[in-house]
């Protein structure tokens, strides 16, 4: 695993609406998902999400996309994937990481993961208390940013 140490602060508003049809695209997912005999918490309520930075590269139709992403305590994300590359750095909290065909991933404070683009996965907080990432994309402009897989 490699480590990420540099942190980009600059706000845009840009992300804002892509992240709000994401959540979006989450809610019908969930919607149709069957009920568990342990409900866990909802992502919906326990995920919150910052959007942080959207900028093109010199790279022909290549964006970075940086989000701040804080997790209530047992909150999982849907498995889904994205349409490029993300590196997760684990601001606080502990994560398990679970990435379609490989075995899960626990991660701490100060550690990151790379996640290929297109590989479906899933993050969860596995901590007491609240657990944040730092989510990087390198991804083609003008595609939805999340992909929700069954």
């Amino acid at each position: 695993m490699s480590r990420i140490n540099s942190r980009h602060t600059a706000g845009l508003l840009g992300i804002a609406l892509a992240a709000a049809v994401s959540l979006n695209a989450f809610a019908a997912e969930e919607a149709k998902a069957p009920a568990q005999a342990t409900p866990a918490k909802s992502w919906q309520t326990g995920l919150h999400r910052t959007d942080l930075v959207r900028q093109d590269l010199d790279i022909s139709k290549v964006e970075v996309i940086q989000v701040r992403v804080d997790f209530d305590p047992g909150v999982t994300s849907p498995k889904h994937s994205h349409p490029g590359v993300e590196v997760a750095y684990v601001i606080s909290g502990t994560f398990e990481y679970q990435l379609e065909g490989r075995a899960p991933v626990t991660l701490k404070a100060g550690d990151s993961l790379y996640i290929p683009a297109g590989t479906a996965h899933v993050a969860k907080n596995v901590g007491d208390g609240k657990a944040s990432e730092l989510a990087t994309y390198l991804v083609k402009k003008d595609t939805p940013l999340l992909i929700l897989e069954k």
